[in-house]
């Protein structure tokens, strides 16, 4: 429900929006508006729905946690920026889209507060599970040191951390976000830092050892690599198609023709 209604806003708005440029009018605040601001509790709870998927399965302790939705929230906001504002850069490289540098680091400043949340919710995760171990904390030792040898997911989440670490010191530093390259490179390390913590760091150590004991040791095989190429491939090609458009109109290069009304004498 949660996705099908944030689908629709993103339509209705993007939609009228393109069309208004198009048309070369200006759009209605007064209808726009709204919409935008239903769209914020909309996105807070798509992550919030997808981490109560996680927590309403008791026979994994490991996922069993209110503060999982807010870990959601932070780290979406830490990933999706960073990852808007590599594109956003990119077009300004580009030459095809205007952007002033005072919004580019504006979006940084806000990046090193989501990003200070997002690290205080792992370490207070991190508190919880290793203050006082319980036979539960079997998870969070196999997620950062391994257990029986099997360290590989570890070497994935300390390289999760690392990456959200040095993204966090570069969004912080006004001397390092302010400077494009640097941004470029913070905005880089959040965008894996979260993905590779929210894949290889949450899913697994919540099932490895299973509900009998058992571990099992995975590595993403060369089906699930293409598999998961494809998808990003898929929505970066619909992406730039959808991009093609919105850059020439907002160019001006792809506007309706005026329409005269030639009188007939």
């Amino acid at each position: 429900l949660v996705l099908n209604l944030y689908l629709i806003v993103n339509l209705v708005v993007v939609t009228y929006l393109v069309y208004m440029g198009y048309e070369g009018k200006k759009y209605n605040s007064a209808f726009v508006l709204p919409i935008v601001f239903l769209s914020i509790p909309l996105a807070i709870c798509i992550h919030t729905v997808t981490a109560f998927l996680f927590v309403g399965l008791p026979a994994r302790p490991f996922w069993n946690t209110a503060i999982l939705a807010p870990r959601f929230i932070a780290s979406a906001f830490c990933s999706g920026p960073s990852l808007l504002l590599l594109i956003f850069l990119l077009l300004r490289r580009l030459k095809q889209f205007s952007i002033s540098d005072k919004a580019v680091f504006k979006i940084g400043e806000l990046l090193a507060y989501a990003m200070a949340v997002n690290l205080f919710l792992l370490g207070a995760e991190v508190f919880k599970e290793f203050y006082f171990a319980t036979h539960h904390t079997v998870h969070a030792e196999f997620q950062w040191f391994g257990i029986h040898g099997h360290i590989s997911v570890a070497i994935y989440t300390w390289i999760a951390l690392a990456c959200n670490f040095f993204a966090f010191i570069i969004f912080v530093v006004p001397l390092l976000r302010n400077q494009i390259p640097m941004l470029s490179v913070g905005c880089t390390l959040a965008f894996m830092g979260v993905f590779i913590e929210k894949g290889m760091g949450l899913l697994l150590p919540g099932m490895t050892p299973d509900t009998l004991g058992e571990v099992y040791i995975y590595n993403p095989s060369v089906t699930e690599l293409s598999v998961g190429l494809g998808v990003w491939g898929v929505g970066a090609l619909v992406y730039t198609l959808m991009l093609k458009v919105v850059l020439a109109i907002n160019n001006g290069s792809f506007r309706a023709r005026a329409r005269h009304h030639a009188s007939i004498m």
